[in-house]
């Protein structure tokens, strides 16, 4: 399982199997607890994280020596070595645009290590920040401080495309069979948003997938990563369609994707806060996420 894809484990993230997606060349192809409505034109728009009101104060960073950004490369499309050995990602990208927002590009670097390490390595000071989709968990905050969340990974449906529904909203599939990997938060949810839908639990995401492609169950429940590479690559065959959605809840899924920094720093959490709701407002933040989720994730 890669690394982030693990530490979500909690939160019911399932196998993504990356370094697969991409060998398949899907990448070049492709908050509340409730329902967010998206039509096929917002899909692909990144849901603002933050207020458009509000202007946050930039901290005086003249005293900083150097801002080392970790980060491992073995999650893509988030963080990744490419073919030429050069880090890239949503993660990566997005580093570099806040160093660039904040102008302390000189002072920035960019480090890639084992994901296991990235915990120590910042509590010992070996970095300043962490943007590598850690989870944030109550333990955690005890230990760091973290951005407000840039990105919430939702679940979705997917639906056979010969499943005959009537309406376009999740109730359509009252009376039908609805896949899910058991003993995730995914399960969970399922249950607690659609307690009268029929789940059907696998033992994986895999399973689940193919049982979906030769029409065993009528839709699948599960994250809003995974499921639109496999619906819009080979391994699908064409077989499915995304459906209703995207859904977000903190209680099931988690605050969202954010920056993990050091406890003891007083400035760089209001610098990088600062940085990311400019960067949302100007739509810099929307082209990077198009630029690794052409087809969105919402």
């Amino acid at each position: 399982m890669p690394a982030w894809s693990a530490s979500l484990k909690s939160l019911g993230f399932l196998n993504l199997s990356p370094l697969r997606l991409i060998k398949a060349g899907l990448f070049s192809g492709l908050l509340l607890a409730g329902h967010i409505p998206a039509s096929a034109a917002e899909e692909t728009m990144l849901p603002l994280m933050f207020d458009a009101r509000e202007r946050l104060s930039r901290p005086d960073l003249s005293s900083v020596v150097r801002v080392r950004i970790l980060t491992s490369a073995d999650f893509p499309p988030f963080n990744f070595a490419d073919q030429t050995g050069r880090l890239a990602g949503f993660n990566v990208d997005l580093a570099r645009e806040i160093c660039t927002e904040l102008k302390i590009e000189a002072k920035c670097q960019i480090q890639a290590m084992p994901f296991d390490e990235l915990e120590k390595a910042l509590e010992s000071g070996a970095g300043e920040a962490v943007m590598a989709g850690v989870a944030i968990t109550p333990e955690r905050r005890t230990r760091f401080n973290f951005t407000r969340p840039y990105l919430g990974i939702p679940a979705r449906f997917a639906r056979h495309k010969e499943v005959k529904l009537e309406g376009p909203a999740a109730t359509a599939l009252a009376e039908k069979t609805v896949g899910v990997v058991g003993g995730t938060t995914h399960e969970a949810m399922l249950k607690a948003f659609f307690p009268k839908l029929t789940p059907k639990p696998f033992d994986n995401a895999d399973a689940m997938l193919e049982a979906l492609k030769s029409h065993q169950v009528d839709a699948v429940f599960a994250d809003g990563l995974r499921l639109p590479f496999w619906v819009a690559g080979e391994a699908s065959a064409n077989c499915c369609a995304l459906f209703d959605g995207p859904y977000l809840s903190e209680k099931f899924l988690g605050e969202g994707v954010a920056v993990m920094l050091a406890k003891s720093d007083p400035l760089l959490p209001a610098a990088f806060d600062q940085a990311l709701s400019v960067l949302s407002r100007n739509g810099r933040l929307q082209d990077i996420y198009l630029r690794y989720f052409p087809h969105g994730l919402y």
